[in-house]
């Protein structure tokens, strides 16, 4: 097949350098892929070997500090060592072989956003500024002959990345690390040559460009990334997209002058984004973003230079990257977690089977959630990433019939794993439609990536050839009748009703029932459960405009069971505040009565809350009665997703693929 895709697929110049297309791969933390020394190790190199062999032109790595001493990390060192040469040297070869080209992302630091996990002593900034995780702890501002110290640093490591025949390196000047802390004004007060006007505070990645192109040669490829917009309020303060607020970080027209500065100074190309962690769901758009959110960040900078400008930004939908390149807003197009979720990114577009793409679904759950709890970069829908050898599928010597009871994520991951191996899949549910949990979960305009995610799994177990019973109950007597070699139960989880005094009462229900529009939701509501399920439900309410109030008993939202991850978790707490949703945390529902919802705060004294609506959302219990019924006698039995164990959908995913891949 042909595809229709040409734009992506025609070939680009940075500088000297030919990219054989117009994909990069956008660097991303591998933390748990190095070695104990910080080098990469054999999963590191697998990892972005797979990448290139799914047809991508240039990959961009993780971010790697040039020197460990100024900024001393506790654990594995990010820093590039003469020992780190083999390895890249290693994988440069094996990228080019297969016709992609490699950057490696360089840091001056993290500053002031350096993790507590990593943080030893005090964190260092452009200037004494309030530490992002505790901004009670002040940032001691660099010397100036430390920052000299630091510029010297990436000249020695930019030889050692040319002599490994690296083919260029992008300075990591976007999210609020410390190249952008000392380019902007809220966070860069100095009076010595790196602070003042704009020129003073570019003065530290102009340097190092000019040692870099001095240690090496002036063709040496060298492009920056940085945020033309901030979007925040102040210091831990963001700004949601439509919001109406006053920039306090870099602006747009600030950022158009230092794209012009940039420029000038020698710099290949830009790579440009928005946000910082104070608004961290901008440079890391949870699914509450749109796809395309910051593209136009890259077209406002394309009007004012002449370099090569690569967009980013949820571009995983390859009609949005067409178009983007299309009508000349980016030059190249940096995918991240699109290409976690599907390393063949390109090379399914080359094949004109664009709609074999395996979704992102925005959750951060099995990307940067993993990185932020010490855990290997990975992926929620794809488990493979990160372990490309390891958990790589192989067919099974002798195939097996295998029955999967349940149609959620769990049961559908399991039938398309079990028969990618080779395995006759049998695949029932009892309602009449697949998906379990994502069909209600999808209902959000702001969850539509969960419906993408079943209408990708619902094509690919169509074309392995899986039969599906749909409206089909399976009991004991079922397997009895048809014999199977493996039983997989993915019966999933039910909301939970709490055994509270007016619970069964017509204005009660579960978040499911009013997604699906089962229920009638009246102007008053009361959602209990401040868990990631109530919180979302409750934005999608108030966007409706009726007014709507969390109940939660714990002093704070989404901060039981698993954690959500920060940058997701951040938007919501801001979509809430903008929605008008009220809070009542460290309080407990205790009745329900015709006069409204009967609560109880920490000093046990009751209010009542009048209510139209009272959405329960306070959880799930796993289904296990068929397994229940099916222990001790059939064989081969598996009980896997929330029936299993309550979690999300990585959870569920993960289950899936770890018994079908071994069966």
């Amino acid at each position: 097949m042909v595809s229709h895709f040409r734009r992506i697929l025609e070939p680009i110049r940075i500088g000297s350098l030919e990219i054989k297309n117009r994909i990069a791969m956008a660097p991303m933390g591998i933390v748990g892929l190095l070695n104990p020394d910080g080098t990469l190790g054999q999963r590191a190199l697998d990892y972005y070997i797979e990448r290139a062999r799914g047809g991508v032109g240039l990959i961009i790595t993780s971010l790697f500090k040039v020197e460990n001493d100024i900024e001393h990390f506790k654990g594995i060192p990010l820093f590039i060592s003469p020992e780190a040469m083999s390895p890249f040297a290693e994988l440069a070869e094996t990228v080019h072989a297969l016709g992609t080209k490699i950057f490696v992302q360089l840091t001056a630091g993290f500053g002031r956003v350096i993790s507590p996990r990593r943080l030893d002593g005090q964190p260092v900034s452009a200037s004494a500024v309030p530490y992002y995780w505790k901004p009670e702890i002040t940032c001691r501002a660099l010397k100036t002959a430390e920052v000299e110290k630091l510029v010297k640093s990436f000249g020695i490591v930019a030889q050692i990345l040319a002599s490994a025949e690296i083919d260029g390196i992008e300075l990591h000047g976007h999210e609020g690390y410390l190249f952008d802390q000392f380019t902007t004004s809220i966070w860069n007060k100095r009076t010595d040559k790196y602070g003042g006007d704009l020129v003073g505070r570019l003065r530290f990645p102009i340097e190092v460009l000019n040692e870099i192109k001095e240690k090496v040669s002036r063709d040496f490829h060298v492009q920056y990334r940085f945020g033309l917009k901030h979007y925040i309020k102040g210091l831990n303060m963001g700004a949601l997209p439509g919001e109406d607020y006053v920039e306090a970080g870099r602006d747009i027209e600030e950022g158009l002058q230092m794209a012009k500065l940039l420029e000038a100074a020698g710099f290949d190309a830009l790579h440009v984004d928005a946000g910082c962690y104070d608004s961290w769901y901008w440079a890391h758009p949870p699914t509450y973003q749109r796809h395309g959110c910051m593209a136009d960040m890259a077209a406002e900078v394309k009007k004012v230079v002449s370099i090569p400008v690569i967009a980013v930004g949820r571009l995983d939908k390859p009609e949005l990257a067409e178009k983007i390149l299309e009508d000349g807003n980016a030059d190249m197009i940096a995918l991240g977690r699109g290409l976690l979720s599907d390393a063949f990114w390109v090379r399914k577009i080359e094949q004109g089977q664009a709609i074999k793409i395996r979704p992102c679904i925005g959750d951060h759950d099995g990307c940067l959630g993993r990185i932020f709890s010490g855990r290997p970069i990975s992926c929620t829908v794809n488990p493979l990433t990160g372990r490309e050898k390891t958990y790589v599928l192989t067919k099974a010597g002798k195939p097996k019939d295998i029955t999967i009871v349940g149609g959620g994520v769990a049961g559908l991951e399991a039938a398309r794993t079990a028969a990618l191996r080779g395995h006759r899949v049998t695949l029932y549910e009892k309602s009449n439609a697949l998906g379990g949990h994502l069909i209600s979960a999808g209902v959000p305009p702001f969850k539509k990536d969960l419906q993408d995610l079943l209408k990708w799994y619902k094509s690919e177990i169509r074309d392995l050839g899986v039969k599906v019973r749909l409206k089909c109950e399976v009991t004991l007597n079922s397997f009895k009748r048809n014999k199977s070699d493996v039983i997989i139960i993915a019966t999933g989880a039910k909301p939970t009703v709490p055994p509270i005094p007016g619970v069964r009462k017509k204005l009660v229900a579960t978040a499911p029932e009013i997604l699906l529009g089962k229920r009638k939701v009246g102007e008053k509501v009361v959602v209990v459960g401040g868990g990631l399920i109530g919180c979302e439900t409750a934005i999608w309410l108030a966007q409706q405009k009726r007014a709507v109030t969390i109940v939660e008993m714990l002093d704070d939202l989404m901060i039981g069971s698993l954690p959500i991850p920060h940058a997701n978790r951040q938007m919501i707490l801001d979509m809430l505040k903008l929605n008008h949703v009220t809070i009542l945390t460290g309080t407990s529902l205790v009745e329900i009565t015709d006069e409204g919802a009967h609560l109880m705060g920490r000093d046990l004294k009751k209010t009542i809350l009048p209510v139209d609506t009272l959405l329960l959302s306070v959880g799930l219990t796993p289904d296990r009665q068929l397994y229940e019924t099916l222990v001790g006698r059939m064989p081969n039995l598996y009980l896997i997703g929330d029936a299993r164990e309550t979690r999300n959908i990585m959870g569920a995913v993960w289950d899936a693929y770890e018994v079908a891949r071994v069966l």
